[in-house]
């Protein structure tokens, strides 16, 4: 895009102008028409269509987060769903354990909270144990939540947060860069975890240890 102008620009590029500026795989890929392209595209219309909250934002978009851009691999995507205010927001992300303490639950609720409440955005990973109490410190305050998921935004990842997920579609934020239909697969996970911290100004992470006893 820096290279070319605009998108059509890409699409039109001769394939020598594409060598000189990607791998020749990448250069390859933007001359064939992915997989189920149209079948995709027609999903994410209907899907657009529901609900005016349901956003598909690109590289070029005003509301794509800025901190993304600086990244070293921004998705070329993101869909969202809710509020797009937050992405430009300063943002924490508090992420941990998936099995924590009954006090690690409460300490990242209360500190996701005192954060949210001095108007500070907490986005974690819509995942059991702490992300989960996250977003909801998150949603107690004025800076609320994003929850960056590894699946596409009409899956609920954990079935478990149902209801928080639908509590942050609505007060918060919603974000996947993974097609519409996307399953949870083991691989998506780590690669969602780098848009939680890009779109971040720091991390806090909650662990959970075993005390040593001598």
């Amino acid at each position: 895009l820096a290279s070319c102008g605009t998108p059509d620009a890409v699409f039109v590029a001769k394939p020598a102008t594409l060598r000189e500026l990607l791998s020749p795989p990448l250069a390859s890929a933007l001359t064939s028409e992915p997989d189920r392209h149209t079948e995709q595209l027609a999903a994410t219309e209907a899907w657009l269509e529901l609900d005016p909250a349901h956003h598909v934002l690109t590289l070029g978009d005003a509301a794509y987060p800025a901190a993304l851009l600086e990244t070293a691999d921004p998705p070329l995507l993101l869909y969202a769903q809710g509020r797009l205010d937050l992405l430009g927001a300063p943002a924490l992300a508090v992420v941990g354990s998936r099995n924590p303490s009954a006090q690690g639950v409460d300490n990242a609720r209360a500190f996701a909270e005192h954060v949210s409440r001095a108007g500070v955005t907490i986005v974690s990973g819509l995942a059991l144990g702490i992300d989960g109490a996250a977003h909801e410190g998150g949603l107690a305050g004025r800076g609320s939540t994003i929850a960056v998921v590894g699946t596409g935004l009409d899956r609920i990842y954990p079935a478990r947060h149902k209801a928080l997920a639908h509590r942050i579609a609505k007060e918060g934020l919603l974000v996947s860069e993974f097609e519409l239909g996307m399953p949870p697969l083991q691989e998506n996970f780590p690669q969602r975890n780098r848009l939680i911290a890009g779109l971040s100004r720091g991390t806090l992470e909650t662990r959970r240890v075993t005390p040593a006893f001598r």
